[in-house]
């Protein structure tokens, strides 16, 4: 789970629908407030956060997130607007793992937030995903049944990535809408069951992992 705090509502939505592109879950918050009241109950991968924000700005909840014991740990890179040295280093200097100058592509976020889980000990178990006789390489984006690549759109992958990450976790069509196709769309879900089904036809028998819960959605089994 990656935890997104930005003020800019607009920023803000693509930076989730990228990470849900991407195979990440992740929440957005447009305040601190917001952010340390989820903290109580929940506990993120990383957290991307922005500097300018009203209240309390960036730098202020870098501190008090280093300062708690409870989430001294959690990976945080600083995003802003703001890109003086001064600015980087302060940053840095408190704990930050990395740093992001506004204005900056989602690729290279991704990318960043990659590398960050990767030197904490949290991104290798992302890289290599196997089910049966299916593999999926997260970096290189190939997918192979007994050693036989595999073409896929970008959505059949993500769907594809979506259930490989979580086993026998339940989907709905809803969730799945929401996190392939982004908050926004205003499709379908028969979108889902169509891209679904083309990607069972494209794993050959490994696609029956791809079970379907009556009345609910899908998920992927052994």
């Amino acid at each position: 789970m990656i935890f997104c705090v930005e003020d800019d509502s607009s920023a803000l939505g693509l930076m989730i629908y990228t990470l849900h592109a991407a195979g990440y879950d992740a929440k957005g918050f447009g305040s601190g407030q917001e952010l340390f009241a989820t903290l109580l109950t929940e506990r993120p991968q990383l957290i991307l956060l922005d500097i300018m924000l009203p209240g309390e700005d960036g730098i202020a909840i870098l501190k008090k997130l280093k300062a708690k014991r409870e989430t001294a740990e959690i990976p945080v890179i600083m995003a802003s607007a703001k890109g003086t040295e001064y600015d980087k280093v302060r940053g840095l200097d408190l704990g930050a793992d990395d740093y992001l100058a506004k204005p900056f592509g989602m690729m290279e976020m991704i990318s960043r937030i990659r590398a960050v889980l990767r030197r904490a000990g949290q991104g290798e178990k992302r890289k290599l995903l196997h089910t049966g006789n299916l593999e999926l390489n997260s970096e290189t984006y190939a997918v192979s049944v007994r050693g036989e690549r595999i073409q896929l759109t970008l959505k059949e992958y993500n769907l594809l990535y979506i259930f490989m990450e979580n086993p026998g976790q339940v989907f709905t069509r809803d969730q799945l809408m929401e996190r392939i196709w982004g908050m926004d769309y205003t499709g379908e879900t028969r979108t889902v069951d169509v891209h679904v089904g083309t990607l069972r036809m494209k794993l050959k028998e490994c696609g029956n992992h791809i079970k379907t819960i009556r009345g609910v959605g899908y998920c992927l089994e052994d």
